[in-house]
């Protein structure tokens, strides 16, 4: 590939998977965009899609895709962009996280492999106050 085509190195963004706690005291998970640049993330599209193979029949198995997006990021802020179940912890989560610094378009996929989330992996983030898992 033409290296003007792959753009500029995306650097000092994580995209982290955070344990928390519902009304009920139930264990739940979300998806949490994390700025770690000195400067503003703009115009942010996160697409999401998980994929993989049922280990009992050996089908291709795949989600939804789903898009958010978010006008503004501040230098050291995290957003939560979704929730994600449990379920589809065996899967490959990809999150392709797309977004602007001023003139600039910046693009990077994040991969949650099936053997990252598990418990025992998840370390306490002190940008988003929870344990988590991250990317970056």
């Amino acid at each position: 590939m033409r290296k003007e085509l792959l753009g500029p190195k995306v650097e000092n963004v994580g995209l982290a998977i955070a344990q928390e706690k519902n009304n009920l005291g139930e264990k739940v998970y979300y998806v949490y965009l994390i700025n770690l640049r000195e400067d503003i993330m703009e115009g942010i599209i996160v697409c999401s899609k998980g994929y993989g193979e049922d280990p009992n029949l050996g089908e291709p198995i795949k989600t939804s895709m789903l898009r958010h997006s978010l006008e503004v990021l501040l230098p050291n802020e995290a957003a939560k962009i979704e929730p994600i179940m449990e379920a589809v912890f065996s899967l490959y989560n990809e999150y392709w996280v797309t977004f602007w610094v001023n003139d600039t378009m910046y693009d990077k996929k994040f991969i949650f492999p099936p053997e990252m989330i598990y418990e025992s992996n998840f370390k306490y983030l002190e940008i988003i106050n929870k344990k988590a898992i991250m990317l970056q």
